[in-house]
């Protein structure tokens, strides 16, 4: 028994280096990061807590399907359309966005602390078809120009963010091969510091692009994306492998924006913007600051209250119930979970739930020493006799949680998920750092420093 308390000690505290690890707001090594988000793409590994709109503000974006003349909408094609929107914005990074459905034909896009709505906007609204295209001798194309293909006939004439209106309206380009062979694309930097778009094709489109290159060397290939042109390349020797670069006048973020586009494929039907809100951080930051003020000095006095009234078990408990803290804030980051105003409340409930816990342990633990049991039996009775009325009170309280984070996903209902969600997380960890957390730290107490302090009875509960 004592030798298997001093393994669970032993876990108990690596498991509070790693918390406090997470927790710091530190620059955490590469190698730590890679480590904790081994199953996440680069771009996404951040030990930061991601903070919703109604903390730190954001862009609001309402999105419509507007199919062209005899085109249906089926709710087949909504569904793939909010799963593309949903792979654009995670590769522009944004933290914790929410995408979802919104009726029949409609798509509502939340985007917390992005720099520049603009281009993000644009690249979620791009229907995304990319096409390899045919220059016919004698035409000139430039970066920026938009023209008709043989693909997407149906080429804008209007100028849009800067570039040049369609130069060609009566002519089709032939289109050599589209999106559909694209592999993988994303963005870097050339020789001389420049952005580029590296890209890498499916056996079928390498095979396609070898035998055209091959065959028109000293010719024009346009990369085209939505009928407007990205870059008009000299094709200079055969590409054999199906590997390629888009070089233009890109900045680094327009080049991201445009890799994303073409990676996450085409929407199956075209989207508008029909609404648009700048949100700002409601709370504000020294609302926030407030809030933190509030939270430690209710923590504190939580503490210092199980400390006086529960004296030495009280004092572990309350040294169990900050790493209760700890490993909620970890999992935040970890997760991730967007923290909310609704979800700070979540947080917060679910820590009375942990205190509540422990004081019916305690209170279990009186009972039977006045009983007449040994302290050690009174120990080992309080923590399993109180543990069925905790894991009844709070298994009732997470199928709670599950129903409201269920009813949690309807558009509208946003703010009810972050509570459940966040109070669902606090709920298991309380279980844990109640029950297994201060029954481990009171044998290691009462197996080192032996009987004699626990029967000084200003030692023990106060009783």
């Amino acid at each position: 028994m004592r030798s298997r308390n001093t393994l669970v000690l032993m876990l108990i505290l690596l498991l509070a280096a790693v918390v406090l690890f997470v927790v710091l707001p530190i620059d955490h090594p590469r190698f730590a990061k890679q480590a904790l988000f081994w199953q996440q793409p680069a771009e996404s590994r951040d030990l930061k807590i991601k903070q919703g709109l109604d903390l730190q503000g954001g862009t609001q974006v309402l999105l419509e399907a507007k199919p062209a003349a005899g085109q249906s909408v089926t709710a087949e094609d909504l569904q793939a359309a909010k799963v593309i929107v949903e792979r654009r914005v995670n590769g522009l990074g944004v933290t914790e966005p929410l995408v979802q459905l919104q009726g029949e034909s409609r798509i509502i896009v939340e985007l917390p602390g992005i720099d520049n709505p603009e281009q993000a906007v644009q690249t979620l609204r791009s229907t995304g078809q990319l096409e390899f295209v045919e220059i016919p001798d004698g035409v000139t194309v430039n970066q920026g120009d938009y023209i008709r293909t043989t693909n997407n006939p149906a080429a804008p004439t209007e100028e849009r963010l800067g570039s040049t209106p369609n130069p060609y309206p009566d002519q089709t380009f032939t289109t050599i091969m589209t999106g559909r062979d694209l592999k993988t694309a994303g963005n870097a930097l050339d020789q001389t510091g420049a952005p580029v778009i590296n890209f890498e094709l499916t056996d079928n489109g390498a095979t396609i692009f070898r035998d055209y290159t091959a065959a028109h060397v000293g010719d024009i290939l346009a990369i085209v994306l939505d009928n407007q042109v990205l870059s008009a390349p000299s094709i200079n020797s055969t590409i054999p492998d199906g590997q390629g670069e888009i070089s233009g006048r890109f900045t680094l973020e327009e080049a991201q924006n445009l890799s994303v586009q073409m990676r996450y494929g085409a929407l199956p039907v075209p989207l508008e913007v029909v609404n648009r809100n700048t949100i700002g951080a409601t709370l504000g930051a020294d609302s926030v600051r407030k809030s933190i003020v509030a939270g430690v000095i209710g923590l504190i006095t939580v503490l210092i209250f199980m400390t006086i009234y529960y004296r030495l078990p009280g004092f572990l408990a309350a040294l169990a119930l900050i790493l209760y803290a700890g490993i909620n804030l970890a999992l935040y980051k970890l997760i991730p979970v967007t923290l909310t105003l609704p979800g700070i409340a979540g947080f917060l409930l679910s820590t009375g739930m942990a205190v509540d816990a422990n004081i019916l342990i305690f209170e279990r633990m009186k009972e039977e020493l006045r009983w007449g049991r040994t302290v050690r039996q009174a120990v080992e009775a309080g923590f399993s006799r109180a543990w069925t009325s905790i894991l009844d009170s709070n298994l009732s309280t997470l199928i709670i949680c599950l129903v409201l984070i269920i009813f949690g996903r309807t558009f509208g209902a946003q703010a009810v998920l972050g509570f459940a969600l966040n109070l669902g997380i606090g709920v298991l960890v309380s279980m844990f750092t109640a029950v297994v957390v201060t029954r481990t730290l009171m044998r290691a107490v009462f197996d080192n420093a032996g009987a004699e302090v626990f029967r000084k009875r200003r030692w023990l509960l106060g009783a």
